[in-house]
């Protein structure tokens, strides 16, 4: 068991991500998840304009955050977006450094490609010392996420101080083992609750929360309520 297991938390955050539609919003609202995202990446199937932003920015209910996610988009298609959508976190997945990523005044995660990389904890926070956390998923490094591909539990680095989501290939049939398996603060899911890129699938979404808040229940058999 890695480092980042023994501290789990006692209940797994939930993002989904790449939402294109404002129905699935306020579903994934209503079934309780802690974060919605929304894609600006010119390479992402899930990408939105900044009109289709403004519905999903509308339908989101109170207390979900909202995450705009970007990937080696320029500084003014960033500032645009954030002024347009009012994002909580902004979430990067490319070659952006700690210093760009500060520049705009939110917390941010760091998208971190794991697929046939071996990285330790110490030096992402080397890299990126700002973060407020970090998003390990399972592509090879530099190319974009939302492949579906899965991460190896193994590859998973020791010595993470601060919160991270795991991604890559989650779905409503695995995430419970996932979260047995590697403890993470949060999970992130996108393609995992899809019809088609972009499209949400409702009861896949429901399942998709269950699971999480069963397995939680499994790995916290007695909580300490205060």
């Amino acid at each position: 068991m890695n480092d980042s297991a023994r501290a789990a938390p006692f209940r797994t955050r939930i993002k989904f991500c790449g939402f294109t539609r404002a129905d699935d919003v306020r579903l994934a609202c209503e079934l309780g998840v802690d974060a919605v995202g929304v894609i600006f990446a010119a390479r992402s199937r899930r990408r939105v304009t900044l009109a289709q932003a403004d519905a999903l920015r509308a339908a989101l209910s109170p207390l979900v955050s909202l995450v705009a996610l970007f990937m080696d988009n320029d500084e003014a298609e960033i500032r645009a977006a954030i002024a347009r959508l009012r994002p909580t976190l902004l979430q990067f997945h490319g070659s952006e450094d700690d210093a760009f990523c500060r520049r705009f005044g939110l917390p941010y995660f760091k998208g971190v490609g794991l697929g046939g990389a071996a990285v330790d904890g110490a030096s992402l926070r080397v890299r990126w010392p700002h973060a407020a956390g970090f998003v390990l998923d399972g592509h090879a490094p530099g190319q974009p996420g939302g492949s579906g591909q899965r991460l190896d539990v193994a590859d998973i680095p020791a010595g993470l101080d601060r919160p991270w989501l795991l991604a890559g290939g989650l779905d409503p049939d695995n995430v419970a083992a996932a979260i047995r398996a590697a403890r993470p603060w949060g999970v992130d899911v996108a393609g995992g609750i899809e019809r088609s890129p972009g499209v949400k699938d409702g009861e896949k979404m429901r399942r998709f929360v269950q699971a999480v808040r069963e397995a939680d229940r499994a790995c916290h058999p007695d909580p300490v309520i205060g």
